[in-house]
């Protein structure tokens, strides 16, 4: 699903980005406590005093859980303590995997019902089709009982190689009928997809920087290449971060041996510097970073060592602006916290994370507020730079730190593309009744190429749609020609995501995607620039 262009998935994936941060390596690294110590002595008899005389009965348990809590938002805002019920969820997506049967779901008039089979997950090997309904599973009914989508995962989850049975029912053929799954490990995709946008320039968008993602976006950018690919987009946009090992291994394709990535700084002065290794795939190739508001972390990480060290063109909005890194370590009771141990720095000697204070900065989470306001999101020269941390590149290009990367060619929002939530609902859910409506004859008549260039071409399921939304809302839309054609727009890419997947979406809004526009416009400049004599 598109991040660019769904603000409510952005703001999602972006608070799970920041709360996971950039890792180092493994979990506990250097983390002891002193059994002896006066602290914690002073911990224990509190809670036992609590337990044993407080005049009310009260969860210990639950209150030492909110003390570990406010005691590490006094420290920065990306510590962070992570209940036991949280921690499985958090690290399944950053390992990029999880045991399951493999399926995409929503909720739709209170039945399960797939969106899509995860490819080479079990399900899909048992049979499991888009649009099938999941009604029971083992001898849990999971219809007509309320659950909302996190309640789910508890029934279809398990240990690899356990059974469930699910009756189902596929209302293509109208049928009902039960199906024998194995549970087994799911793969979390990183790259979201990866294709041509035309017959030079590749395109590859990268969701998160899980233990997965160098893997999968080394295969893809494989695979553009033999495609024919010389120019490359690599979209950041909405990815919130991960593994700082996995960005260097991302970066380190671009780069020559031996050039600085990025280097850390711990509380004693430490410094651990990260360099690229020989044989990078795309070393000579022309590259293209998309970045906004919602990249953050180790997207920075990517973002800063590429400009810093001169290597392709940064495009969209100044980013997050986050440069500390955490370190995972658990407290043996199935929780953990993620604890700030060092800040990071670009090749430049930059550092990139926005000003917060120490006991709990209530303005920090409202910087996204604060750009609207002030116009950044629109206008470059809206954004506030400070001189004093200027730097220059090898080749003079003046950076700057204090907040976040400032992209080198700006592109504001385009206010039309975002959709009030009733709009984003109704939508939505219009393209998944139509499609679950004509699958067959849908699967049997489109590719994916056909259907871009000549799927509701007279306006019919457009105005399908439009029949559907109160008479004065029509009317306002129908008389709004702008506003009209980003509604046929979602609504064509939307049905396509229900048909194709995510390539189905993201094909259908090239066109009206601002920062793919700038780099086809930057791209063209560069193929007509005449051949310089030497």
């Amino acid at each position: 699903m598109s991040k660019n262009n769904f603000p409510i998935y952005l703001s999602l994936a972006t608070i799970f980005g920041v709360l996971i941060g950039v890792f180092m390596n493994g979990n506990s690294n250097g983390f002891s406590l002193n059994s002896n110590s006066k602290n914690e002595a002073k911990i224990r008899r509190l809670m036992d005093y609590i337990d044993q005389n407080y005049v009310d009965t009260v969860n210990t348990s639950t209150l030492l859980d909110d003390a570990i809590s406010d005691m590490l938002g006094k420290l920065d805002p990306h510590s962070a303590y992570i209940p036991k019920e949280n921690l499985q969820d958090i690290q399944e997506r950053m390992q990029g995997r999880f045991v399951g049967i493999g399926i995409q779901f929503r909720i739709i008039n209170d039945s399960v019902t797939v969106i899509e089979p995860i490819k080479g997950g079990p399900s899909i090997k048992a049979g499991i089709k888009a649009g099938d309904r999941i009604l029971i599973a083992d001898q849990d009914t999971l219809s007509g009982k309320k659950l909302n989508a996190n309640d789910i995962p508890r029934f279809l989850k398990g240990t690899s190689g356990t059974d469930v049975n699910l009756e189902v029912y596929r209302k293509t053929n109208d049928s009902l009928f039960n199906i024998l799954v194995t549970r087994g490990d799911v793969n979390i995709k990183s790259v979201d997809l990866s294709y041509m946008i035309n017959n030079h320039i590749g395109y590859i968008k990268l969701d998160r920087f899980a233990r997965n993602s160098y893997r999968e976006f080394k295969s893809a950018l494989t695979k553009l290449t033999a495609s024919g690919m010389h120019d490359l987009v690599l979209d950041l946009r909405g990815n919130g971060g991960g593994f700082i090992d996995i960005a260097n291994d991302i970066v380190d394709e671009f780069l020559e041996d031996d050039t600085l990535i990025v280097f850390t700084k711990n509380n004693k002065g430490k410094i651990e510097e990260y360099f690229a290794t020989k044989g990078g795939a795309f070393e000579k190739g022309k590259l293209y970073v998309l970045i906004d508001e919602n990249s953050a972390s180790a997207s920075e990480i990517v973002a800063g060592a590429l400009q810093d060290n001169d290597k392709g063109t940064i495009i969209g909005r100044r980013s997050f602006g986050k440069g500390l890194v955490q370190v995972e370590m658990e407290l043996g009771d199935g929780s953990a916290v993620r604890l700030t141990t060092a800040r990071y720095y670009t090749p430049t000697g930059r550092s990139i994370q926005k000003p917060y204070t120490r006991n709990g900065d209530v303005n920090y989470n409202k910087d996204y507020q604060k750009r609207i306001l002030n116009g950044e999101l629109l206008y470059k020269d809206s954004i506030q730079i400070n001189d004093t941390l200027r730097y220059k590149t090898p080749k003079g290009k003046y950076v700057y730190g204090g907040g976040g990367i400032i992209p080198d060619i700006f592109v504001g929002i385009d206010t039309t593309q975002y959709l009030n939530t009733f709009l984003f609902n109704s939508i939505t859910n219009f393209s998944f009744d139509y499609v679950d409506k004509n699958r067959k004859a849908l699967n049997r008549l489109w590719t994916l190429d056909l259907f871009l260039t000549n799927f509701d071409k007279d306006n019919s399921i457009l105005e399908s749609y439009l029949e559907l939304l109160p008479m004065a809302t029509q009317t306002y839309y129908r008389n709004k020609i702008d506003f009209k054609s980003k509604i046929k727009t979602y609504v064509k890419a939307t049905i396509a995501r229900e048909i194709f997947g995510d390539e189905g979406f993201y094909r259908s809004i090239q066109k009206d995607d601002a920062m793919l526009q700038k780099v086809l416009e930057l791209s063209l400049i560069h193929i007509s620039e005449p051949t310089r004599p030497y």
